[in-house]
């Protein structure tokens, strides 16, 4: 032991040493470096030999927001949303695209609603879906939370009351409503869709407002109905529920006097953030809103097929030769927006383009005004 302790003192003395050795040698290293800084004074200007390659990164980051935006008219505006009790959410941001070469008239309009993280730019370059509504002549809205409702820009889709994800959803209502109403869009054919946080709310309100909506997208979401905290939606993330999603819709709805809701599901088969088990859990849910199974889970009518493709599996249910609910599972993804910009964080160019799997499920789904009910057994 007492070796031991002279060694670490001796080791102590010698770093000792070397402290106090150092100042008469930093005039030496230090005079060298002053010509390298009087030289790197010049470079300041020279500059751009230096940064090429940040540039060119910059550059390639431009480029698919510009593209994303593609040729039509982007702009960014306010909407003042009706006031609810004990919640003001007067100044909904968003983001609204329209295409070139086509009337708004009875234009079908597709909601994005963003995820964590996200502005509306960075979910329209990261999606392109811009690009897709170019080509087949839709216009797209992208509702944006505000980072003083939540410093992530996360929407509260766990929260049902009015003074958090209950009132976003109702602020994202009343913004849909006044942009049909002012841009002339097809009421029956106004599409919804969202990613993580933006699937959450986008379910809340195809839950909540069904005659406002003739389809849903939801991608890399969590189940409906189970979480009510922000410790119960973690929960939720990671495990799915715990109760029985069939339970969870009943609970909230009555199924019986519910028009329905066609619903696509995209998920990533290795999602670390949402467990693939919501994406499962949420197929049931719309299942039952759908009236495919009874409130004890039963298959009641309806079809289900399933196809293994190369980067996924799909499974379709149809009804009456219609297709009511899509899911697609993506191999190799994780918590991204499949077949994306993948320059844009939560994006990956990995699996099937989502985007345009979405356009092609809503392009057949309308909201026919005055429903008729499915006299189904529920």
């Amino acid at each position: 032991m007492p070796k031991s302790l002279t060694k670490l003192w001796l080791r102590g003395l010698k770093r000792l040493v070397a402290t106090q050795i150092a100042p008469p040698r930093a005039p030496k290293t230090r005079a060298p470096a002053q010509p390298v800084r009087a030289k790197a004074a010049k470079p300041a200007a020279a500059k751009p030999k230096i940064t090429p390659k940040p540039r060119a990164a910059r550059e390639s980051r431009v480029r698919p927001r510009a593209s994303a935006w593609a040729a039509g008219q982007w702009s960014r505006s306010f909407h003042s949303a009706p006031p609810t009790a004990g919640r003001f959410v007067n100044h909904l941001a968003y983001a609204l695209y329209l295409p070139t070469g086509a009337s708004l008239t009875d234009m079908p309009l597709v909601v994005m609603m963003h995820g964590c993280q996200q502005s509306a730019e960075e979910f329209a370059q990261g999606t392109r879906i811009n690009l897709l509504a170019d080509r087949f002549g839709f216009a797209v809205l992208y509702p944006e939370q505000s980072k003083t409702a939540h410093v992530h820009r996360c929407w509260h889709w766990y929260e049902d009351s009015v003074n958090s994800g209950g009132g976003e959803a109702a602020a994202v209502a009343s913004l849909v409503t006044e942009a049909v109403a002012r841009h002339h869009f097809d009421p029956e054919r106004i599409y919804l869709a969202g990613m993580s946080a933006g699937a959450g709310l986008a379910a809340m309100l195809a839950v909540k407002y069904p005659s406002l909506f003739a389809a849903v997208g939801l991608h890399s979401g969590v189940v409906f109905g189970d979480a009510n905290s922000a410790i119960g939606a973690m929960d939720a993330m990671r495990r799915g529920s715990r109760s029985d999603p069939v339970g969870l819709i009943d609970a909230a709805v009555d199924v019986a006097d519910y028009p329905g809701m066609p619903a696509i599901i995209v998920h990533g088969e290795l999602d670390s953030v949402v467990s693939k088990t919501n994406a499962e859990q949420l197929t049931t849910e719309f299942l039952r809103l759908n009236r495919f199974i009874d409130a004890s889970g039963a298959w009641r009518n309806g079809e289900r097929r399933e196809e293994t493709q190369a980067d996924s599996v799909v499974t379709d249910y149809v009804k009456g030769g219609r297709r009511v609910i899509k899911t697609c599972i993506v191999r190799g993804l994780g918590h991204a927006w499949s077949g994306g910009d993948d320059t844009v964080q939560f994006h990956s160019s990995k699996g099937p383009d989502a985007s345009a799997m979405l356009w092609e499920f809503f392009k057949y789904q309308r909201r026919v005004q005055a429903a008729v009910r499915d006299e189904t057994l529920v």
